[in-house]
């Protein structure tokens, strides 16, 4: 459902896809300069739907939800634009910590 789910956010949400390089994504950017990313099931690994949570340091975020006995993907990944790290959160779902790579 990827090329229908981003051909919808393109001709009827009017949304840009800015593709970045090292993403196996499409991302789409919204007017408050975050993103939305669509990818086809098992493209990206375990995401199903995810809301990601902007953060200074990503390695410290990671460490504090650890410490708190919280399951974080063991390696952060990243693509040209950022680095992020999914977790399961206690309602069973899962969710991303994203920092965004210094612009250089």
């Amino acid at each position: 459902h990827r090329v229908e789910m981003s051909e919808f956010l393109t001709s009827v949400l009017g949304l840009r896809n800015e593709p970045l390089d090292g993403a196996s994504a499409d991302f789409f950017a919204l007017p408050d300069g975050s993103y939305f990313a669509v990818a086809s099931p098992g493209e990206m690994g375990e995401t199903r739907r995810s809301i990601g949570f902007l953060v200074d340091d990503l390695d410290q975020a990671i460490a504090e939800l650890v410490a708190r006995g919280v399951q974080v993907d063991p390696e952060p990944a990243e693509n040209t634009s950022m680095r992020y790290a999914h977790f399961v959160a206690p309602d069973g779902r899962l969710y991303e910590l994203i920092e965004q790579k210094p612009e250089g």
